[in-house]
């Protein structure tokens, strides 16, 4: 893997999604000049982040003015908290943060204009939309510009998330349509394999066989994908025996309208997506 360098960091609520972003910031190959500084509301949280190397934590509870600590000098700010905290943050954080500084969100719903609204103009915004595969280094990061960011504030950005994965970008119009596929799609798949796994149950494995089954299927048909120069249609073919087996389970999940189950999935996603950015 090549080296990456990257300024300093802030990361403002390292629960889940921040949680995997620094697991990828801390990588022996990846250099952060001036530190991480993560915050959390508990000691404990901030105790077991505080281990890791090149990384400074601060627990909210114990020091009150520990969001201006981890932002002084920072040149990436990591928004991480949770959606409906993040005005209150923003007031909060506004006069700590350095001029220049890009802030980078990662709250689902929360518009760039949110944003920009609650910060000085002398600090751009960029939304990003990572997904949970991230904490293994395997994950799909939308990045979103603001008005007030630049090519290389962009750039910076996608240095930071592509230490966890990939990173499309897209404008902010199509970041919540993005956050149906690749945020929510780790669920999607996830329920695929419950539901596999239940049938191969059912017919008698025991969950161990199932599993074993199930999961090594999906993970070698994704690596078939991954390193195929075929499309998803081409090799679902190249399974599909006309008149045999595999033929007459997909006939199953046609007539059952899987195909048009997942556009319906992905809209009430999507309209999830705008109420919660109308605050509803």
């Amino acid at each position: 893997m090549s080296e990456t360098t990257l300024p300093a960091i802030a990361i403002l609520g390292a629960g889940s999604m921040g949680g995997a972003i620094l697991s990828g910031l801390v990588q022996p190959s990846v250099h952060v000049d001036g530190g991480i500084r993560v915050t959390n509301r508990t000691s404990e949280k901030a105790d077991a982040l505080a281990e890791l190397d090149g990384v400074t934590s601060y627990a909210l509870e114990k020091t009150p003015d520990a969001q201006g600590r981890a932002l002084a000098g920072a040149k990436v700010v990591i928004i991480g908290v949770k959606p409906h905290m993040v005005p209150d943050l923003l007031r909060d954080i506004a006069d700590d943060l350095e001029p220049g500084s890009i802030v980078v969100s990662v709250a689902a719903g929360v518009t760039v204009e949110t944003f920009e609204s609650l910060l000085p103009e002398s600090v751009s915004v960029i939304r990003a939309m990572p997904n949970t595969p991230s904490h293994v280094g395997k994950g799909v990061t939308g990045l979103a510009p603001g008005t007030r960011s630049s090519d290389d504030d962009l750039a910076l950005a996608r240095a930071v998330f592509e230490t966890v994965g990939q990173v499309v970008e897209v404008p902010e119009s199509q970041i919540d349509a993005l956050s149906t596929i690749s945020g929510s799609g780790p669920a999607y798949v996830f329920y695929l394999i419950e539901e596999l796994t239940r049938a191969a149950v059912d017919k008698g494995f025991t969950p161990e066989q199932a599993a074993t089954l199930v999961n090594g299927t999906f993970a070698g048909a994704t690596e078939l994908l991954m390193q195929s120069d075929k499309t998803p249609e081409q090799l679902r073919i190249a399974v599909t025996s006309p008149k045999g087996t595999t033929e007459q389970a997909l006939n199953v999940l046609q007539q059952a309208g899987f195909a048009d189950t997942f556009t319906r999935a992905t809209d009430a996603a999507l309209t999830r997506s705008h109420e919660l950015a109308a605050g509803s």
